[in-house]
């Protein structure tokens, strides 16, 4: 089953998020950051500091690509919302958009446990504030990589215009990279709390992905048993 597969790629992605994890932590720490703040792999993500700078364009830039994700996100929540309302039943609403729903919300806690267990700190102080911020991972990478990468996964069903649906999903694509090498860009990230986003992402995408196909597996087995 493609299900399996799925949740064989999420192991594999956890697994190298783990390794990440534990490099950042222990491996080549130095006081690099602002205020005097450790940072992990401290080479390589001083490397790409120092080769890309700090560009404020594209910090503006990737906020904005933040806001047409979520977006993206509640215009699932709509469909949601009217799916209520004229099936008339909670139950009747599709699995699909409840597991939408829960991702967000896992998306959500893993911010929430980054800023409560700091891995790393941001490369620089961000503007009205005095302190560092917690930095590992992106979670502007994870947010957009999550809702537009499970946007792109939702369109098959959700879509019927072959042409219209490749098109957004190249749409989606486009946003997802252009926010990687943006927020790289701009400074406000080291390498390693991009690659990390990449990383928890891809597995909870994963995750979703594998959850998908038993839900379609599982209909498809309902309207055998019923034909």
């Amino acid at each position: 089953m493609k299900s399996k597969g799925h949740f064989i790629l999420a192991a594999v992605y956890a697994l190298a998020a783990i390794i990440l994890i534990i490099l950042v932590s222990f491996v080549d720490v130095a006081d690099i950051g602002p205020a005097g703040t450790s940072i992990g792999l401290s080479h390589i993500n001083k490397f790409f500091f120092d080769l890309l700078g700090v560009n404020q364009i594209w910090y503006v830039i990737t906020d904005w690509l933040g806001f047409v994700a979520i977006l993206t996100a509640l215009m699932f929540a709509v469909i949601g919302l009217i799916q209520l309302i004229r099936r008339k039943s909670l139950l009747k609403v599709d699995k699909e958009l409840f597991c939408l729903g829960g991702l967000y919300i896992f998306v959500i806690g893993m911010y929430a446990l980054f800023e409560f267990a700091v891995v790393n700190y941001r490369p620089v102080l961000m503007p009205g504030s005095s302190t560092p911020e917690a930095s590992f991972p992106s979670s502007h990478t994870m947010l957009v990589c999550v809702i537009m990468g499970s946007a792109v996964i939702l369109m098959d069903k959700y879509i019927k215009s072959r042409g219209l649906r490749t098109a957004l999903k190249w749409v989606c694509w486009f946003i997802i990279l252009l926010t990687l090498s943006g927020r790289l860009i701009s400074g406000v990230h080291w390498f390693t709390d991009i690659i990390g986003g990449v990383l928890i992402s891809t597995l909870l995408l994963s995750l979703f992905s594998g959850i998908i196909e038993r839900i379609g597996d599982h209909e498809k087995n309902d309207c055998l048993l019923r034909a």
